[in-house]
């Protein structure tokens, strides 16, 4: 299982990858082994402002729905809308083509609040 040390870590299973003052979050590969198949990704809207620890959206597999949260608070700037079409991509490579949001952070001081990929490997 492959835990990226680029990445931030939520302990609710996302990710989030800083470029600049944008994060691309998504879900970490442990959470896509453990929902399964992913069938559908119900994100939020370009625009919308999210808040680090609350849902921001859900995935639904063969087995469960799953709520998404937020590693980081911000205003999406943009949707991965190639998983309308291709929720695979979230099981296919969750840390590259299954991305789900790009957000402009808020406040980058609450990445000090996530987990490096040691720590969150150690919390499973």
């Amino acid at each position: 299982m492959e835990f990226p040390s680029n990445i931030k870590y939520h302990p609710e299973h996302t990710w989030a990858r800083v470029e600049g003052d944008t994060a691309i979050i998504g879900i970490t590969e442990y959470a896509q082994d453990q929902l399964g198949e992913i069938l559908f990704v119900d994100l939020p809207d370009k625009g919308k402002k999210i808040k680090q620890g609350e849902v921001f959206g859900s995935v639904e597999s063969a087995k469960v729905a799953s709520d998404l949260f937020t590693p980081v608070s911000g205003e999406v700037i943009e949707v991965n809308t190639e998983l309308s079409d291709s929720p695979e991509l979230v099981n296919e490579s969750p840390y590259e083509k299954g991305w789900m949001l790009k957000v402009k952070m808020d406040d980058v001081k609450e990445l000090e609040k996530l987990m490096d990929s040691s720590s969150y490997k150690k919390s499973l």
